[in-house]
């Protein structure tokens, strides 16, 4: 029933807001050479809404170009990460947003994810913005410090919707939200 009531949400948000993702600027950590880096691009390649990877070795970041109209799940770009045997320490993601609300503390739905702005440094717009991820598993040690206390909602320190928390943008108990600052 949980499953029904996301897919009709999902669905009227797509009918009300045209957005997409389109690339992502990510950095692994822990890779001390070229065979590390390659080892986390051959798990990225796997990815079936990634259509291309652009390797900065001595910054340890990949930056990624999704396939059109692709359902990008940050979930599974830091599990790839994880399985070449290192960790994520930013991870920032690109989307062109028409017709979506993006306001501090608010909730948006995008290609079938929940996203819950904690931060907007610059003022509401339409058009191509950068949002970073800020979950703690997708950001180094000494970022995860700087953000600790960016919220006390109960849906950032579990990553899911629950209790009051999420109840304005109607997103379903249980839904994985991404908390991105943008």
């Amino acid at each position: 029933m949980k499953k029904l009531i996301f897919l009709v949400l999902m669905s009227f948000f797509g009918t009300v807001a045209i957005s997409q993702i389109h690339h992502a600027s990510l950095q692994a950590s822990g890779l001390t050479c070229a065979m590390c880096a390659r080892s986390v691009y051959k798990n990225l390649e796997s990815l079936p809404f990634i259509q291309q990877i652009d390797t900065d070795l001595e910054g340890s970041k990949f930056m990624l170009t999704f396939r059109k109209d692709a359902d990008v799940d940050a979930d599974l770009i830091r599990k790839k990460v994880e399985d070449a045997g290192f960790s994520v320490a930013f991870l920032s993601l690109t989307a062109h947003f028409e017709g979506v609300p993006v306001r501090q503390g608010k909730h948006f739905l995008m290609n079938g994810k929940a996203y819950h702005v904690l931060d907007v440094g610059i003022p509401v717009r339409q058009g191509e913005m950068v949002m970073r991820v800020i979950d703690k598993q997708f950001l180094s040690v000494k970022e995860q410090k700087k953000y600790a206390g960016a919220s006390d909602m109960s849906c950032y320190k579990t990553g899911k919707a629950e209790g009051d928390c999420c109840k304005e943008g109607n997103i379903p108990a249980g839904t994985r939200i991404y908390h991105v600052s943008i």
